[in-house]
């Protein structure tokens, strides 16, 4: 009889530390934060200016720098967009929690890929390795999510960052 009700006890357990984990990774680390504006990288200042956005929504979470994801509208056309900041060859947006429903990670890299969408450059490094993408539909739907840059791949997974990236905050060598 005991064996079954240790049984019982690590099947309850699993459980209870399964939905847990869930909750933790789809509800409990994501915030709704405050996002008074967007910004693309200028072409010729070579730095973030804020276009006009309206109806911003945007989550983060502190456990990681990129779990950063918005949505917007802008009354700015694509080829007004071109010729004023700096374009991306290739971009991927990353999953958002199925909660945040504005945000549908496939639809936008569809749109990518058949070039009804544009990916821009919004900021450098907003956090150490970490680029904030901006991508803007014909239609003048907005999205936003962060993507390692090479430094950032690099420190992260261990090789040697080199001279081209600036030295990892917190590194004994600063």
């Amino acid at each position: 009889m005991s064996g079954k009700i240790i049984g019982i006890v690590i099947l309850v357990s699993a459980l209870i530390a399964g939905a847990a984990l869930y909750y933790l990774q789809v509800y409990g680390f994501y915030e709704q934060v405050r996002q008074d504006s967007v910004s693309l990288m200028s072409l010729t200042s070579q730095q973030p200016e804020a276009i006009p956005a309206d109806g911003i929504t945007a989550i983060d979470a502190d456990s990681s720098p990129i779990r950063f994801r918005a949505c917007f509208t802008t009354p700015l056309s694509l080829p007004f967009l071109t010729e004023s900041y700096v374009l991306l060859d290739s971009a991927t947006p990353r999953n958002a929690p199925d909660w945040f429903s504005c945000f549908d990670a496939a639809a936008i890299g569809a749109a990518l890929e058949d070039g009804s969408a544009l990916a821009f450059m919004g900021q450098k490094n907003v956090a150490y390795g970490v680029d904030r993408i901006v991508a803007i539909t014909e239609d003048g739907q907005g999205y936003v999510w962060h993507e390692l840059n090479d430094c950032g791949e690099k420190a992260y997974d261990g090789t040697v960052v080199g001279e081209e990236c600036p030295p990892v905050p917190g590194n004994a060598a600063d």
